[in-house]
């Protein structure tokens, strides 16, 4: 009998001491309570006690948290529509605050915080054009976003958003179609103008070619002329010194080769006086014999 009291005892000891001592692990963020009353609005990682039944300890977890929100469609500066989707990545920094504003529910506090990011993008995006929501200034939109969601979500909900991303930015359905042709016509009329400045170099650059060509050719041709002129010019000073060395015999040379082209043919008929200066060279051959 006594054993079994002492087994009871033990028991009960156990149950006491294991509603007495809790732990708060570094992932963790604690608050202690005291019949729904908070009592300790955050509690430091370790070992810690509590009164059994009187006290409850609501534990969450700290470490970095992602809610994705629902894509929403916002206008821009030039009233385009867009469909943004984004996400936060988000904290808890104030845990007593995060379980007064959401009762410890982490759904709760990602749906305000959804909320908050959405009005966030309305009002950036708002101020922003398409194109620098889109590329040009889509960083500095996210880091202007954080910046002011941080003013607000610690006092009201006890967290630290640590970063505002877009996923994808899409055109709506009704509107894509439109955007697109309209798109395609204006860069066709870049390309046009690209073309056509194109066009208007190249024709330039052909006629300067083309004057170029021109120009080369006369050069050349006269410089082929005056190389062919001294050239004549320098044959006829050498035949004129060689042949005045012997004047008979350099007319006796030409008569030669005139006879060789006269007679060259058989069908050619030359009339000539006998006496003529042209036959000198064949008398003299046949007085001579």
């Amino acid at each position: 009998m006594r054993n079994f009291f002492s087994v009871g005892f033990v028991f009960i000891l156990l149950i006491i001491v294991g509603n007495t001592l809790f732990v708060v692990k570094e992932t963790e963020r604690a608050v202690m309570l005291r019949f729904g009353q908070l009592v300790n609005a955050d509690i430091e990682p370790g070992l810690h006690y509590k009164i059994p039944w009187v006290n409850t300890v609501r534990k969450f977890d700290a470490r970095i948290q992602t809610e994705d929100a629902t894509p929403e469609r916002f206008l821009t500066l030039e009233q385009k529509a867009l469909e943004v989707d984004s996400y936060a990545k988000w904290r808890i920094l104030d845990v007593g605050q995060f379980y007064v504003s959401t009762r410890g529910n982490v759904s709760t506090a990602g749906n305000l915080l959804a909320q908050r990011i959405n009005d966030g993008l309305r009002d950036q995006i708002g101020a922003r054009t398409l194109i620098e929501v889109v590329a040009g200034e889509r960083d500095q939109l996210m880091l202007d976003l954080t910046a002011e969601l941080n003013e607000t979500t610690a006092s009201d909900i006890g967290i630290e958003v640590i970063d505002v991303r877009v996923k994808r930015i899409d055109l709506p359905d009704d509107v894509r179609s439109s955007v697109y042709e309209r798109m395609i016509t204006e860069r066709n009329r870049e390309a046009q103008e690209i073309r056509s400045r194109g066009d208007e170099l190249a024709i330039g650059i052909r006629a300067d070619a083309d004057r170029q060509v021109v120009i080369y050719e006369a050069e050349a041709y006269r410089d082929a002329e005056r190389i062919r002129g001294e050239g004549d010019a320098n044959a006829t000073s050498i035949y004129a010194s060689a042949f005045s060395k012997d004047e008979e015999f350099y007319a006796f040379t030409r008569s030669l080769n005139a006879y060789r082209e006269t007679f060259s043919s058989k069908n050619d008929v030359l009339l000539l006086d006998p006496d003529s200066d042209y036959f000198k060279y064949l008398k003299d051959g046949i007085s001579q014999q």
